[in-house]
């Protein structure tokens, strides 16, 4: 991924610009499909007019899709002549967080069309990637210890989102653990691929990182949230099946507010979709919803697998195959529940915003899938978000991956 402001600048200009131009193709397209469904009711000795009114549509949406594809694109240009970007200035945060959203919703396009907006997996510190290079690493950790805990943010975030502001904590996780004799490590990636590629990549940068660790790695533990739990427990496995030296070390993840049974959010939005590819009048407008990426579609249901491949075409098919988890590692989830109560049937409904509470503990429907996990926690009154830094949380973390802690 390129570092250069002018190249994002510009890849975001021609995004936009393919999203406006495939707007007008949607009206397009709408607009045909009622015509002819018109059309077949009308006499024969309508079809010239038909045929005039059909090619001026195509022409004036032509004109369209072309004016509304290069707007973006020389509203990028003036800007960068009137203030250019300064290449050595790190994105703001507003940058950082539309990338990141952006990769979200369709990282797995933007990596295909080698897009300068496409992130790549990396470990992050002080805002940069970090080569993993023994000098390089002791350098970013000088106080590096020989416990690790590989921090793994949700979809559509980055490694800044550990650092929710909370009223009663100054810092986010990582900055209280470190006084514990614990190294905070956070990784950065592309929300937007599936899941389990995800997993893959980061079972090798975890190799590569365990490899050039200043001091020799005695425990490694992950603290995923939401899509996170499922990316690190993916890793767990695909590093398990290599027999990856690493995975020994492994000793807790931590999952918050990880839809391991699914969100409720995707599957919504996979049941409006299914529904508008059932006519011609409304496929054109299923098209925003079918180009969500593939790991959005990767959460209806919670998949860490590569054969975990979401059908569009078969509504809320559950094709999952349920890796197990290694014994050797302790599993905690951490729900949390917009609802004084969680076990009320509103508090059930809506969880925290977009998990429910049962998904979240990996427990299954009766006579469904329970993925046991060992121990976790609820927290009441909070938020998707909001488990990114709570007092409570921070509390249950201290004891969990403390180097003597429980097991």
């Amino acid at each position: 991924m390129t570092t250069d402001p002018r190249e994002r600048l510009q890849a975001a200009a021609d995004a936009a610009g393919t999203g406006l131009a495939g707007l007008v193709g949607m009206v397009r397209d709408t607009h045909s499909a009622v015509m002819r469904r018109v059309e077949r009711q009308l006499p024969p000795e309508a079809a010239p007019v038909a045929a005039t009114e059909r090619a001026i549509a195509d022409g004036v949406y032509s004109m369209l899709s072309a004016v509304h594809r290069q707007v973006p694109a020389a509203v990028a240009r003036a800007r960068a002549s009137v203030a250019p970007p300064d290449p050595t200035s790190p994105p703001s945060t507003l940058d950082r967080a539309a990338q990141a959203a952006a990769n979200g919703l369709w990282g797995d396009r933007l990596e295909r069309d080698h897009s300068p907006l496409a992130i790549e997996m990396a470990v992050r510190h002080g805002g940069r990637d970090v080569p993993l290079r023994p000098e390089v690493l002791a350098d970013a950790f000088p106080d590096a210890t020989g416990h690790v805990v590989v921090f793994v943010h949700g979809l559509a975030e980055d490694e800044t989102c550990w650092q929710r502001p909370h009223e009663q904590l100054e810092g986010g996780y990582s900055d209280r653990l470190r006084g514990s004799g614990l190294t905070p490590v956070d990784v950065r990636y592309n929300s937007g691929l599936r899941i389990s590629e995800n997993g893959r990549r980061l079972a090798g940068l975890v190799d590569s990182l365990v490899a050039a660790w200043p001091v020799p790695v005695e425990s490694l533990s992950f603290v995923g949230h939401s899509m996170g739990g499922l990316v690190a427990r993916s890793a767990c496995h695909v590093g398990d099946d290599a027999a990856a030296e690493w995975v020994r070390a492994v000793r807790a993840v931590v999952m918050l507010g990880t839809p391991h049974h699914g969100a409720p959010l995707e599957k919504a939005v996979h049941v409006v979709d299914w529904a508008l590819r059932r006519t011609p009048e409304t496929e054109p407008l299923s098209r925003p919803l079918a180009a969500r990426s593939a790991g959005i579609t990767d959460l209806r249901f919670g998949a860490v697998m590569d054969e975990d491949l979401p059908r569009p075409e078969r509504l809320l098919h559950d094709a999952r195959t349920h890796p197990p988890l290694l014994s050797h590692v302790t599993y905690y989830w951490v729900a949390a529940s917009l609802s004084p109560d969680p076990d009320h049937p509103w508090g059930r409904l809506v969880g925290d915003g977009l998990v429910r509470y049962p998904s979240a503990t990996g427990r299954g429907r009766p006579g469904g899938v329970d993925l046991h996990l060992d121990d976790g926690v609820i927290v009441t009154g909070v938020s998707h978000l909001g488990i990114l830094n709570h007092p409570d949380v921070d509390e249950r973390l201290r004891a969990w991956l403390a180097p003597a802690g429980p097991r």
